[in-house]
């Protein structure tokens, strides 16, 4: 079960130093809550982080898991209760997947069997091959070298996970792909994490609470990302959001977390007469060809439509194809770099759930509740 963290009071004063690195912070996390430790470089984030686990010692103050000081246990015990993944992920270079997987199920004395089911799960769960687990870090892609080091954090069930820049050495594509998948996870398994970054887009984005620090490590902002965005308490935290408060609103939903458009779906071969049908009672003026199982094929135009039968192809594709799991940030600029006003919106199988638009994301800018959206006004403007 995840547990609820809570920070009293606490401050760290490093040997020789005349001022703290952290001082007097407070705030608290509930369980199964992503909270983003974010602020300018020297600011304390890490440092912050590093106390829960004590890998850092505390000066003054309290650190609370689920009620209990993390003083009240000796440390090597406490680590193996969280995991913890880093920006370099760490990975021992002459242990197998499996093995690295392995490493505090192993230190807790968990019996072969279960330490092997549990290394098939995780790679189940972080979409890794099976036949990857015999293999070494050095023949890994980044992005699973990534994902073996978060399996790892996961490995012991930990109730609550530290996570210190884990997609930082990422280029962008992957970068996201794994913030979503990790999100994705983090639906069903509802961890309690503390997560470190410099990029406000980032913690935005993964954060359920931000913690927004100052150089000393003072506590600047705790809030959630909607709070944060609507309504900084003062310039230092106006400043560090940045200019572009407006569109970082974007990144607060996922494109499944909007009432999608629905198109009128149709596949090669079905009556004309049943396409026209369907358009009349549809939120856009263009039907969707999609194939056998659901996925996009293309947008059939009027003149697609001119015969007896739907055609076999489109005379315009279906791109972008948005995920269901992407920040409507990240969507919008599918659609922009696509020049297109709409986006048919896919599950994790590629099946069509819906359809976003230019015009529904300028009416969530508008919103005060993004997620009271007017439906749209019929217009016949090319997708």
């Amino acid at each position: 079960m995840a547990a609820a963290l809570e920070f009293q009071q606490v401050s760290k004063t490093y040997p020789g130093s005349d001022e703290p690195a952290i001082q007097s912070l407070s705030f608290e996390v509930p369980a199964g809550d992503i909270c983003v430790l974010v602020g300018p470089s020297g600011c304390g984030k890490t440092t912050t982080m590093r106390m829960v686990n004590r890998m850092v010692s505390i000066t003054s103050g309290e650190i609370l898991l689920d009620g209990r000081s993390v003083l009240d246990r000796k440390a090597y015990e406490l680590r193996r209760e969280i995991g913890y993944t880093i920006q370099q992920i760490g990975l021992f270079p002459h242990e197998t997947v499996a093995a690295n997987i392995a490493t505090v199920p192993k230190l807790l004395g968990w019996p072969k069997d279960r330490i092997r089911e549990r290394v098939h799960a995780l790679l189940d769960m972080f979409s890794l091959p099976q036949d990857m687990a015999g293999r070494y870090p050095a023949q890994l892609s980044g992005g699973q070298r990534q994902r073996v080091g978060v399996a790892r954090a996961l490995a012991s069930d930990p109730s609550i996970m530290l996570m210190d820049e884990p997609f930082g050495a990422i280029d962008p594509i992957t970068r996201g792909r794994l913030q979503n998948e990790f999100l994705r996870l983090q639906g069903e398994l509802r961890k309690t994490i503390v997560f470190v970054t410099h990029d406000i887009d980032e913690a935005i984005k993964m954060g359920d609470r931000i913690a927004v620090l100052k150089k000393g490590g003072v506590l600047a902002q705790y809030a959630t990302p909607a709070e944060l965005l609507l309504a900084p308490v003062d310039a230092f935290v106006e400043d560090f959001v940045g200019a572009d408060r407006a569109l970082k609103r974007l990144a607060l939903l996922r494109v499944r977390d909007v009432d999608l458009w629905k198109a009128p779906r149709v596949r090669p071969g079905d009556p004309v007469t049943q396409a026209q049908e369907q358009l009349a009672d549809s939120d856009l003026p263009y039907s969707l060809l999609i194939d056998a199982d659901g996925k996009p094929l293309g947008w059939l135009s009027d003149r697609d439509l001119a015969g007896e039968r739907v055609p076999d192809e489109a005379g315009t594709a279906a791109t972008p194809r948005l995920d269901q799991d992407s920040v409507l940030r990240d969507a919008l600029a599918e659609l922009l770099e696509e020049d297109t006003q709409y986006g048919p919106v896919v599950d994790e199988r590629g099946t069509v759930i819906g359809v976003l638009s230019i015009e529904l994301i300028a009416q969530f800018l508008a919103s005060k509740d993004p997620r009271e959206l007017d439906p749209p006004e019929r217009a016949g403007v090319e997708p």
